[in-house]
């Protein structure tokens, strides 16, 4: 019989990130199925340049090589870098994203544990400002046969008519500016759209939803941030959609699409840039969703995650000052 206390071993980095790694594979065997299987030739490209990254930087800083490429660190910026871009992006881009994630914002900041921005959200928000057009070459869930996918990803001629779609969320955009448009209408294209999301691309959210719950259960993430995003997220469009229909989207289509349960568990949850009272949680990744929201509805683009984690990042300081627990035995939380 085991008797109190009791007391947990520290988990190790290289454990959690394996775990991560792990609870994203329903989210990319989802994205192999219905989407794009060359996303798995994007996957090993990142990887590769990651750890190459990872490598050159340590040497360049004289620290030791093999127990941060253990780590798996870097695998897991360079996993999340390539589910946020298109999986027909030319090679070299996922290769330049990566390396802005890696060694911009991961290494010259001090390393793991040490940068304010996710990795990841850089990288994005570089490459969409950088390469708009590029980053807007989505493909229809499902259309493309996986020799063309691997073509257009080694350097194959792009006709863009001929191989891209637009998301869900650029597709509800575009609808709703022609005139007379409403979002019932829109929604109605079979084309662009499935039960809840973009016709393919939502079985995509049930996989990473799938991952989340694994990384509840395995304490690996606590519920506060996936929770705060999701419920603030569900909220925000609720209230506009009650208050039109007619020009906004109802919760479930914004749950459903871009990139928002991928962003609940993998993003908002990154424990070194993100808030780290469970106060701090709750704002910070509800934060997030707010933003995320007026972006995708009012902003330049259809979707804006991304962003949104990177303006919370900046408030990060001023939020964990303000909601420290308080400390016992005195009064107001402050010795």
């Amino acid at each position: 019989m085991i008797h109190s206390p009791y007391i947990r071993k520290p988990a190790s980095v290289q454990s959690v990130m394996l775990a991560v790694l792990l609870a994203l594979l329903p989210g990319i065997a989802a994205y192999v199925w219905q989407v794009a299987a060359v996303v798995v030739v994007n996957l090993l490209i990142a990887t590769v340049t990651a750890l190459a990254a990872e490598a050159m930087m340590l040497a360049a800083r004289k620290r030791p090589i093999a127990p941060a490429l253990s780590d798996l660190s870097a695998v897991v910026t360079a996993w999340l870098v390539v589910l946020c871009f298109p999986p027909i992006l030319p090679w070299w881009v996922t290769v330049l994203g990566v390396l802005i994630a890696i060694v911009a914002v991961k290494h010259l900041y001090g390393g793991l544990g040490q940068n304010p921005f996710n990795p990841a959200m850089v990288a994005y928000c570089a490459m969409i400002v950088a390469f708009p057009s590029l980053m807007s070459q989505w493909p229809p869930a499902g259309q493309l046969d996986f020799q063309t996918q691997l073509d257009l990803v080694l350097g194959s001629a792009r006709q863009l008519d001929a191989i891209t779609g637009a998301t869900a969320l650029d597709a509800l955009r575009t609808g709703l500016r022609g005139g007379g448009a409403s979002v019932e209408t829109v929604l109605l294209q079979p084309d662009a759209f499935g039960v809840l999301g973009g016709r393919g691309w939502e079985w995509l959210p049930l996989g990473y939803l799938a991952g989340g719950l694994y990384l509840l259960a395995r304490r690996i993430v606590t519920w506060h941030m996936p929770v705060a995003f999701l419920a603030a997220l569900a909220l925000i469009s609720a209230v506009f959609w009650l208050a039109n229909p007619a020009q906004f989207a109802p919760p479930w289509f914004h749950l459903a699409t871009g990139g928002a349960m991928l962003a609940a568990f993998f993003i908002v949850t990154d424990p070194i840039s993100g808030a780290t009272t469970p106060r701090g949680k709750l704002i910070f990744a509800a934060g997030i969703a707010v933003i995320a929201y007026l972006i995708r509805v009012f902003g330049a683009f259809p979707e804006g995650i991304a962003f949104a984690v990177l303006l919370m990042n900046i408030c990060v300081p001023v939020i964990d000052m303000k909601t420290q627990p308080p400390v016992f035995g005195h009064r107001g939380g402050r010795p």
